[in-house]
């Protein structure tokens, strides 16, 4: 381990080596004198190297008028270069840059520029990119990646275009927005991310009892990834996009790249995995970070479910009491599986919509022997840099897991343990607290909707 160390200090400081081999025998007085001399100036040089800001944007010509056809697409291919850009945002927390959200090839993408054009001098000015690709890859081909550029200091560009070259006419390269360039009041305090929906999803019933569940705990805002859905999904969807919960973000993945269902390379050789969801997710963190409070990081047959608190604001105000330097607050998943029904509210009128009934599903799975249960996540946006599934990968604050007394994520599905017999589940009616208002809100939207 010391001697890792040294090694290391060896590569980071180059020039005690050049100065040991002019210095390290000389017994003069002048001698000594030009060494110091020499020494500072490499340490002074050294100093101002490295607080150079890395890939400084550079002018590279002038236009009478900023042009460039402005995408609107989620996801746009760069050509012949297997990299995808989905968003860029303005992000100050590290310095002027911008940060684009994107899928690269892992290995293929070397370089890439980023081409802002200021207004109204029309200067071009070309920033080298520095590629991030996130780490939770797990072992597909393409990633998420942030696509990082040190903007002009002299403008705020309100557009970005991507390339691999830093040669060539602007004008013909797509044109993206870049958002949150203005911090504004946070217009809403929680914002559900939902990613991604996919493989015609069916699942009716329990979608409208999450969301209104989503509805009650304190939720203002979700915003679903879809790739696609079914026509009665589609029809629920709509109404909640109409009383203005609901925001759709298209997600043609597969239009692009071979998707795979799965969370892993080994279990299916595709491109990327589960249909790009950690693309997604960090999208829709930055997409909110000027606009809501928290975001919460779970899938559409999951519910963070407070234990002590009867919504999310009173606990999120106890649990940042507590900790007051956190940034992500992590809830255990805990399955209860669809297959143990216990038949306390079996609404005649429900029966006919697709989909499960959680109020009938509250046995859950014990903690299994040397496994640990995978997280779900409420964070301050405006602390996490890049994050996964379970878990942000770089974020400027700590991460706290909540015990489960105070909460836990209530997930219903396919069981884990399916031999356990019933008696061997934990039965948990915290969801029952809440069965009188879920029933009536659920009934409003199913007569607005399917029935």
């Amino acid at each position: 381990m010391r001697q890792h160390k040294v090694q290391g200090q060896r590569n980071v400081h180059p020039h005690l080596d050049t100065f040991r081999m002019l210095c390290g025998g000389k017994k003069s007085y002048f001698a000594a004198t030009v060494c110091i001399v020499t020494l500072t100036s490499m340490v002074t040089l050294s100093y101002l190297r490295l607080q150079r800001p890395p890939h400084l944007p550079k002018i590279i010509y002038e236009v009478s008028k900023c042009r460039g056809e402005i995408t609107n697409s989620t996801i746009t291919p760069l050509t012949g270069n297997r990299t995808f850009i989905v968003s860029p945002y303005f992000d100050n927390r590290e310095g002027k840059v911008t940060r684009v959200i994107g899928i690269v090839h892992h290995e293929d993408v070397k370089e890439l520029f980023c081409w802002f054009c200021c207004q109204p001098d029309g200067k071009i000015y070309v920033s080298k990119a520095t590629i991030d690709v996130h780490s939770d890859r797990f072992g597909f081909p393409y990633g998420a990646a942030d696509i990082v550029c040190s903007e002009p200091e002299n403008c705020d560009p309100t557009y970005v275009s991507i390339h691999q070259s830093p040669l060539g006419n602007i004008d013909q390269l797509p044109s993206f927005e870049i958002k949150n360039r203005k911090a504004e009041p946070f217009p809403v305090d929680f914002t559900v991310c939902i990613s991604a929906m996919f493989g015609h999803y069916n699942n009716v019933l329990q979608f409208i009892q999450s969301m209104e569940m989503y509805k009650i705990l304190g939720v203002q805002k979700v915003v679903i990834y879809k790739n696609n859905c079914s026509h009665l999904m589609e029809k629920v969807l709509r109404l909640y996009m109409e009383e203005g919960t609901v925001e759709i973000i298209p997600w043609p993945i597969n239009s692009h790249l071979k998707v795979s269902s799965e969370w892993h390379f080994s279990m299916d050789g595709k491109d990327i995995g589960y249909y790009g969801q950690i693309t997604a997710l960090n999208d829709c963190l930055y997409r909110n970070m000027q606009r809501s409070k928290f975001v919460i990081l779970n899938d559409a047959d999951e519910i963070i479910l407070p234990l002590k608190h009867p919504d999310w604001k009173t606990m999120m105000s106890s649990l940042q009491e507590e900790n007051p330097g956190a940034a992500v607050f992590l809830f255990e998943n805990h399955i209860f599986p669809k297959s143990i029904s216990t038949p306390m509210f079996n609404i005649s009128s429900w029966n006919t919509v697709p989909g499960v009934n959680i109020l009938n599903h509250v046995h859950r799975e014990p903690d299994r022997k040397d496994v640990i249960n995978p997280k779900k996540m409420i964070v301050d946006p405006r602390k996490v840099i890049q994050t996964s599934v379970h878990s942000v990968l770089r974020a400027y604050g700590n991460s706290v897991n909540v015990p489960m007394d105070v909460a836990l994520v209530y997930h219903c599905r396919e069981p884990l343990q399916a031999n356990l017999p019933r008696e061997s589940l934990i039965k948990d009616t915290t969801l029952w607290r809440y069965n009188l208002s879920l029933i009536m809100n659920v009934n409003k939207v199913l007569y607005q909707t399917v029935l």
